[in-house]
């Protein structure tokens, strides 16, 4: 069982207008160096909306940044729905400039759902649910290409409580293809466990709280992991192949190691220290 993440869905920082370095806010404290509020370019941003610090991230303070992923709503926003419009010259572009930060927030979910939702499709055990999914996935990705009027104007929640009903069909689909019984951690607040080597296939560990959380060798397949806070989490070891809606931010936000086994589809993080490994 293999995902690759399609290229529209992939942040294409070439093709946006620094949107994240804009739009959102953040505090001063362990995941960024000062505060920014919304809608205000960050320092760092040069003039062609490039980081200026990209390649020292984390040692210069910032990462938060280094974690972020915007699964390609940015270059979206600003080639598709604002037609390449920087909002940064004319009399006409700051209007547009403070549209786009309206606008990114928005989008950057839209693709969060498009994301599951293809990964979900792409699964063998959701052949049941594939209409369903097939239909859903157009409504979204009809939204994303709608003005900024219309992108503002869908109402997300509503959007989200009709979506996830099927992601989590689509997951007891998969996971029930794991013999036995299987652990039910979903939202559990498992801040700084100890489940080093814990048998954990087919579990969901949905929204949990993992933070910290020791899963050194810990058997992670067919897991599902969706919104699954690894902040700091230990991985090293485990097995994560054939985990269910794992992101590159959850591993960018954890610790692990060579030894550590990602999914096809994912990038090892450059950050996690090196050991032998016997996996990929």
């Amino acid at each position: 069982m293999t995902f690759v993440r399609p290229p529209h869905l992939r942040a294409d920082c070439s093709e946006c207008f620094g949107l994240c370095c804009v739009a959102l806010p953040f505090l001063a404290g362990p995941e960024f160096a000062f505060d920014k509020d919304a809608g205000r370019p960050c320092p760092n941003l040069r003039r062609d909306f490039r980081c200026g610090v990209h390649a020292r991230l984390r040692e210069t303070g910032f990462s938060g940044c280094a974690v972020y992923d915007c699964l390609g709503a940015g270059q979206k926003v600003s080639r598709l729905t604002f037609g390449g419009r920087d909002g940064r010259d004319g009399p006409d572009e700051q209007g547009a400039a403070e549209r786009m930060s309206e606008v990114f927030p928005v989008m950057r979910q839209l693709h969060e759902l498009l994301l599951y939702l293809t990964e979900a499709e792409s699964l063998p055990a959701a052949r049941p649910l594939r209409g369903e999914l097939r239909r859903a996935l157009e409504e979204i990705t009809g939204l994303t290409h709608g003005s900024a009027d219309d992108i503002l104007a869908v109402d997300v929640w509503s959007l989200r409580e009709r979506t996830v009903p099927l992601l989590l069909r689509t997951s007891e689909l998969a996971r029930a293809r794991r013999p036995g019984p299987r652990k039910d951690h979903r939202g559990a607040q498992l801040a700084g466990a100890r489940l080093r080597g814990a048998d954990l296939r087919g579990a969901s560990l949905r929204g949990a709280c993992l933070i910290a959380a020791d899963l050194g060798g810990a058997d992670l397949r067919t897991a599902d992991l969706t919104g699954a806070d690894l902040r700091d989490a230990e991985l090293s070891g485990a097995d994560l192949t054939g985990s269910l809606f794992l992101t590159q931010p959850q591993l960018e936000a954890a610790r692990g190691s060579a030894a550590t086994r990602v999914p096809y589809g994912l990038e090892r993080p450059a950050h996690w220290r090196t050991a032998a490994s016997t996996g990929r």
